[in-house]
């Protein structure tokens, strides 16, 4: 039973990693990226030959990378994307591909060495749970990376009520035909990120700070990033967003120890270790 599964928003997913398979992504930049997500996780502490899963794997953008670390990698997602997965990571061969959600994540409990999932349990209905079925899967002390889009409750009043009118055009563009879906998507990339983006390096190469600046990430970022990123953004029919706090109690509630938030973006990422079975209270 796939009930904690937004279905339009799991189709959508499918059409965007079609779309940008992350063939033309540099591979300096698809590093970068991907060491943002993974600074806190603790590669150090696995076992050698650690066996794991990346829930929603999507294109296997980071799976790419995560793999040589490891032994084992289970690649999970319920959407064609799992196809570009398997033609991205062919070469991969410690790669095992489910076509699955996390409701039904096809491996035995207590068994993962480690488990990620990045950009991804925000887009289900209920995100708890979500947390909770994955960290089933873990055996006890193993960690667990999340990445779940923050609510701005480290930003100012008019960086939320920015982000508030953006929302209203991402309910309105979520909803169109995936080719207008997509059409619409890359215009507000050339004119709203491109900008903002290469605004915000000129700033700070002027030396002024730009971290509160709209996009300022984007700055030293390739445009294939930026078209790749507005269709996720602006396509996705279902997103929540959290503070830091409630990422805190979610992962608390789910049987999680020793949680630790990075300090830099993207935000917000945690990782989190499983508790034995007496200290959890789930």
């Amino acid at each position: 039973m796939n009930n904690n599964l937004h279905k339009a928003t799991v189709e959508g997913f499918g059409d965007e990693w079609e779309r940008f398979d992350q063939s033309e992504l540099p591979h300096e930049e698809q590093q970068r990226i991907f060491d943002a997500y993974f600074s806190i996780f603790p590669w150090d502490i696995l076992p050698k030959d650690a066996e794991g899963f990346d829930l929603g794997c999507g294109s296997g953008r980071w799976a790419k990378l995560a793999a040589p670390h490891i032994g084992k990698l289970h690649c999970i997602d319920p959407s064609s994307a799992l196809e570009v997965a398997k033609r991205n990571l062919a070469e991969n061969y410690n790669c095992e591909f489910h076509l699955a959600s996390v409701d039904a994540i096809p491996l035995n409990n207590a068994t993962m060495d480690f488990g990620y999932s990045l950009g991804v349990l925000h887009h289900v209905p209920d995100t708890q749970a979500a947390i909770s079925a994955c960290v089933e899967k873990l055996k006890i002390g193993a960690p667990l990376l999340l990445y779940l889009y923050y609510a701005f409750d480290n930003r100012p009043l008019w960086f939320r009520l920015l982000w508030k009118t953006s929302d209203l055009l991402r309910q309105l563009i979520s909803r169109l035909p995936y080719g207008a879906r997509y059409f619409t998507s890359q215009i507000l990339a050339a004119t709203i990120y491109f900008p903002l983006a290469k605004t915000a390096l000129f700033f700070e190469k002027m030396g002024l700070s730009v971290d509160h600046l709209p996009l300022s990430t984007y700055r030293n970022y390739s445009f294939y990033t930026m078209r790749t990123d507005a269709l996720d953004r602006f396509g996705t029919r279902l997103e929540q967003r959290f503070t830091q706090k409630q990422i805190e109690l979610m992962m608390e509630k789910a049987g999680l120890e020793n949680i630790q938030f990075s300090s830099a973006v993207p935000y917000w990422c945690a990782v989190g270790y499983r508790k034995k079975p007496e200290d959890s209270k789930t």
